[in-house]
């Protein structure tokens, strides 16, 4: 399919044509809402002499909408909001949206200008790996989509179709001068230089600029970090996106140079530990404020990774709306107390101390005849920390606020976390970060003001779960620089236990490890969602059976 305007032949030179880039958060199933936000960015992007506006994938309908795909009303509810954008003039519209007809259901770019829908395009390629399951809900594009606007041939993509060489050197074959490809491309560690790579690589090859825009924001476990571009045609970045953020870009094109302006200024690039962690706040922000909690409330230990947890609460949300609750125990340390308490002043935040003596001592009262003098195990550790977990989710239910726990995914991976004990919650914003991570975010975010928001010495004590005397995190695992190690081989990378131990680690250690990851996917099933940020976190890309016969050797 294509579409054509026609420009009028004459002896002037053309004018560029101005592209808006509409980098934003479009809300999951919130189609009204969104078609209002298309209105007002198209609006914006006019008024600024933008000829062209485009849109993320998907993004009337947010991404990803999984089973609202299946929902009956879904054709009428988008022909509806599409219809409401047809008042918008002079701006042509590119909209991401889900297309229902009686061939199926597609994955479209609409094309919208002057009040009719001058064409559409089908994505063609379905990802249906790692979080992606496109083909669980939609049907595969067949054809190649140009359209002319003022004598420039624009052709189009959406996300998957770049990643594949054939499609975009169809569309410089039937004569596209410039491609544009939308997007929901969610964070992961590295991503950006994946697209930059990409990117470059696409466009050196076929000798065509590209546009790519990205949506930003988060949905459920996936944060969306942006990162929109304009490449020219010889790989070089002409205009880039601030990550994270919501920003109209504006590139124009010279049809006669066949290239993009530039911009002034390129967005600051950010470190690894930078990127995580902005990922992780705006994954809780955005879960927390459109889950429509008034606040947050942390289990506040002493810690690291409750320290950590901590500051990325504050700064998502704002010290007013986050509640820090010590729950100490006779195990619990002095230096604990003291340090939770010193973090939760410097951080501003409501703080409050719990004594739970006497809802452990009541629990084991009313078990000590069904236990019949077993001699104590973990079975009594267990129970503090269920202890604090009921009375954080009594505070939930009291006042309205989500509990956030502060499991890490080295934790996450062996079982090292009881269930309904700090399990017990409905976000976990360190699932996907592991122990040693969690330390240098922690010193990366006291590096970002003169007095640290985390206690040195919270980063620098051998960490303890302190539910028996002079318990260390190290009597039950391996060092976390070797486990994490390991678990990263095995997680991330799918390496089986000859692969690991051929890297040099002793193979008791790794048969240890493996066996606890295996032996743990049930309490995994039953944990809290938490932010996506490495190649594979738990969840949606990563799914064992919870009963299986399958063995290391």
């Amino acid at each position: 399919m294509s579409t054509t305007e026609q420009h009028p032949h004459n002896n002037q030179p053309l004018q560029p044509l101005k592209f808006a880039l509409a980098q934003s958060h479009f809300r999951v199933g919130d189609i009204a809402a969104n078609a209002e936000k298309m209105r007002t960015l198209a609006t914006q992007a006019r008024d600024n002499g933008a000829d062209v506006i485009i849109f993320p994938e998907l993004a009337l309908l947010g991404y990803p909408p999984e089973d609202l795909l299946l929902r009956p009303s879904l054709a009428e509810r988008i022909k509806s909001a599409l219809t409401a954008l047809s008042d918008i003039s002079d701006i042509v519209m590119i909209v991401g949206y889900p297309h229902v007809d009686y061939h199926g259901t597609f994955n479209s770019a609409a094309i919208l200008h002057n009040g009719q829908q001058k064409g559409f395009y089908h994505k063609q390629n379905l990802p249906n790996y790692g979080v992606f399951d496109e083909r669980r809900y939609f049907d595969k594009g067949r054809n190649q989509v140009l359209f002319d606007y003022q004598g420039v041939t624009i052709g189009l993509l959406i996300c998957e179709d770049l990643w594949i060489e054939e499609p975009i050197a169809a569309l410089k074959e039937q004569g596209a001068d410039l491609v544009v490809t939308i997007n929901a491309s969610p964070f992961e560690t590295d991503k950006q230089n994946s697209r930059y790579a990409l990117l470059r690589e696409r466009a050196r090859a076929q000798q065509l600029p590209i546009i790519y825009v990205n949506c930003v924001g988060g949905q459920d476990d996936l944060v969306f970090d942006g990162g929109s571009m304009v490449v020219q045609s010889d790989g070089r970045i002409a205009h880039e996106a601030p990550r994270f953020l919501e920003h109209l870009i504006y590139a124009s094109y010279d049809s006669d140079q066949k290239s993009f302006d530039t911009q002034a200024r390129s967005p600051l690039s950010l470190s690894a530990e930078a990127e995580i962690y902005q990922a992780l706040v705006v994954g809780l922000r955005d879960y927390v404020n459109h889950s429509g909690f008034e606040g947050v409330i942390v289990g506040l230990s002493g810690g690291i990774d409750s320290a950590l947890t901590l500051c990325i609460a504050v700064d998502a949300l704002g010290a007013d709306k986050v509640y820090a609750v010590m729950m100490p125990y006779e195990y619990t340390s002095q230096i604990s107390l003291e340090d939770a308490q010193a973090q939760a002043r410097r951080l501003n935040v409501s703080y409050t101390v719990c004594p739970i003596h006497d809802a452990v001592n009541g629990m084991r009262h009313t078990l000590a005849p069904l236990f019949n003098d077993a001699k104590p195990d973990t079975t009594e550790e267990n129970i503090q920390a269920r202890a604090r977990g009921m009375i954080l989710m009594a505070l939930s239910n009291k006042f309205g606020h989500l509990v956030i726990t502060t499991g890490n995914k080295s934790e996450m991976a062996v079982g090292y976390a009881t269930l309904y004990g700090d399990m017990a919650g409905g976000f976990d914003v360190l699932k996907d970060v592991y122990k040693t991570q969690v330390y240098a975010l922690a010193n990366y975010r006291n590096r970002l003001e003169e007095t640290d928001v985390i206690p040195e010495r919270v980063i620098t004590r051998p960490p303890s779960a302190e539910l028996r005397p002079d318990q260390k995190d190290a009597d039950s695992l391996p060092d976390y620089d070797t486990l994490d190690a390991i678990l990263t081989h095995y997680i991330d990378e799918d390496l089986g236990f000859d692969e690991i131990v051929s890297q040099g680690f002793a193979p008791a250690i790794v048969r240890q490890t493996l066996r606890l990851v295996d032996s743990s996917e049930y309490k995994r099933r039953q944990s809290a969602i938490g932010t996506k940020v490495s190649h594979k976190a738990f969840g949606r890309e990563r799914r064992y059976p919870l009963v299986n016969g399958w063995r290391l050797e």
